[in-house]
Formats: C-alpha cells, structure tokens, sequence
C-alpha cells in the first residue's frame, strides 16, 4: 500500500493554470491532464480566482492588512478609553 501525500503548488503554478483556461481557450480536463493534476483542483483553483477577481473574496496581502488594521483600531480604543478615565480623573481632582 502506498501513502498518499498531499502536493503543494505555488501561487505562480496555480495562476498559469488558471490563465491557460481563461486565457488560452484549453478546456479544464485537458490543462489538468497536461499539467499533471485533477480536474477538481483546477476547477476549485479558476472558482478561487474568479473569486479574487470580483472581490468576493480578499486576497493574502488584503487579509494581512485587515487583520493589521483590527489590531490597531483595537488599541486605538484601548488608548481612547484609558484617556477618557484619565480626564474623568483630573477634572475630578480639580474640582
């Protein structure tokens, strides 16, 4: 019995494949074939794409940013609260 490992593909690979669909007219079982790979991981590599494309979806530098700016909105607030308690403090000192 042989043991079944998993491939990993770049991003370069994955879009060529796709673009030989989109772009150069070869149907899916025929680019899969020629490159070795199953119909399946073409088909779910030109949905992802197509996804990218339209904006359905972000891509790995758009979700890297989101994710950066979450962090700082969350400090933001943090900072804006301890500011707030802080003022509420001093004008009560004063008083």
């Amino acid at each position: 019995m042989t043991k079944r490992t998993n491939r990993s593909y770049t991003a370069e690979f994955k879009q060529e494949a796709v673009a030989l669909i989109t772009e150069q007219g070869y149907s899916v079982p025929k680019a899969a074939s020629s490159l070795g790979i199953t119909d399946k991981l073409l088909y779910n590599w030109k949905a992802k794409f197509e996804a990218e494309q339209s904006g359905a979806t972000l891509n790995a530098d758009e979700r890297a940013e989101l994710l950066r700016l979450r962090k700082e909105n969350k400090e933001l607030r943090m900072e804006k609260e301890i500011l707030k308690k802080a003022s509420a403090l001093l004008l009560k000192e004063s008083k």
